[in-house]
């Protein structure tokens, strides 16, 4: 069964970085683009990152500048390096890989990231 396995998570003060991974098993992630997202409790998941299998990148407007979205396919990881955190970076952050030509998708069970101010 594929997994995807979050870390990197905690508790980070405001201004500061951090660097989310995601280990996936059972699956070769360079056939797969991954994602990260994130949710605060009552509000929907909402898009954060994503690479495409080929290695492009896209963000959301709310971390783009100051957010980095990279993968390596050899250990199967694609990593989220998020730096001048604010306050309301704090959410839930979960990965997901779709399969680039059966769109089948997968997610994890995610890592909580809490900034404080």
């Amino acid at each position: 069964q594929v997994q995807l396995v979050e870390s990197g998570g905690g508790l980070v003060q405001a201004g500061g970085s951090l660097r989310l991974s995601c280990a996936a098993s059972r699956l070769t992630s360079s056939n797969y683009d991954m994602g990260w997202y994130r949710q605060v409790p009552g509000k929907e998941r909402e898009f954060v990152a994503a690479i495409t299998w080929s290695g492009d990148s896209t963000y959301a407007d709310s971390v783009k500048g100051r957010s980095t979205i990279s993968r390596d396919n050899a250990k199967n990881t694609v990593y989220l390096q998020m730096n001048s955190v604010k306050p309301e970076d704090t959410a839930i952050y979960y990965c997901n890989a779709v399969h680039k030509l059966w769109k089948n998708a997968y997610w994890g069970q995610g890592t909580q990231v809490t900034v404080s101010s």
